[in-house]
């Protein structure tokens, strides 16, 4: 399958603002590009890229006063296959997970650990571990939540997204994971393109998505409690302890955002 993805973002400075852009796809599928994915700057500009704590592709910019527009559009390779369904992924005993694994059991920015850690063990303590009590968690937070882009947020929590009952795929995402590592399930928080591929369109304006992974059977698996199944064509970009590790753009000054636009769709084998 081939996959057509990019973005237009344009902000509006005041002054020169120094930013921080994780808009690259992930190391690990750039062997998969057919075309570059390159950070594109208008009026063009000097981008400096490095690899963060999570291996993260970086791009650091210094934007001019006034108008600049951020782009890239490229095309990927993808297997077309859906996320993997592991039912017999084990889950691993505390003491046996991987040192750089361990990280990703405790609580963070948006996660809350220690505040829905009584809650946890009440709704899913009888679960049996590994994939069912993840599937379990990811049905839970599915039917918990409902979706709108209205009802977005960027400090909400966790357990705030629990109480309120709404949010978008990062609210989903991060509460899903954060009741995973209550259960002591390992999970991080992931960013990328998801687009409308095997799927009916959406009437929503296409966006960039989150999910998020959990550490089963020895690997990384895909889960995503915003669709609740298997979906096709996703395009890593970022992942982290949660949304603050992996925010789209960090601007260390005022910048308006006043155009977004994201693009992903599947194109004709060649």
């Amino acid at each position: 399958m081939r996959i057509r993805a990019g973005y237009e973002i344009i902000y509006e400075c005041g002054a020169p603002t120094p930013m921080v852009l994780l808009l690259s796809v992930r190391p690990e599928r750039e062997a998969d590009l057919e075309t570059p994915d390159e950070l594109r700057a208008d009026p063009p500009l000097p981008v400096r890229r490095y690899h963060d704590s999570f291996g993260n592709t970086c791009s650091r910019i210094l934007a001019p006063a006034g108008r600049v527009t951020l782009s890239s559009d490229f095309v990927i390779r993808d297997s077309g296959e859906p996320d993997p369904t592991p039912t017999d992924a084990a889950q691993a005993a505390v003491e046996d997970l991987p040192d750089e694994v361990l990280q990703f059991l405790l609580g963070s920015r948006y996660c809350d650990v220690q505040t829905l850690t009584p809650l946890a063990w009440e709704l899913f303590g009888h679960e049996p571990p590994g994939w069912p009590l993840a599937q379990a968690i990811v049905g839970y937070v599915h039917r918990r939540i409902g979706f709108g882009y209205e009802h977005a947020r960027p400090t909400r929590t966790a357990s705030e997204a629990h109480e309120e009952q709404h949010g978008v795929c990062r609210d989903f995402a991060h509460l899903a994971i954060t009741l995973c590592r209550c259960m002591n399930i390992p999970a991080r928080y992931v960013t990328g393109y998801l687009g409308d591929i095997g799927v009916p369109l959406s009437r929503d304006v296409m966006d960039f998505s989150a999910w998020f992974e959990v550490w089963l059977g020895g690997a990384w698996r895909t889960l995503d409690a915003r669709h609740d199944k298997p979906r096709i064509g996703r395009i890593l970009m970022a992942h982290g302890r949660d949304a603050a590790d992996v925010a789209l753009a960090t601007t260390f000054g005022a910048a308006d955002l006043v155009g977004f636009k994201v693009i992903t769709e599947e194109l004709p084998a060649i």
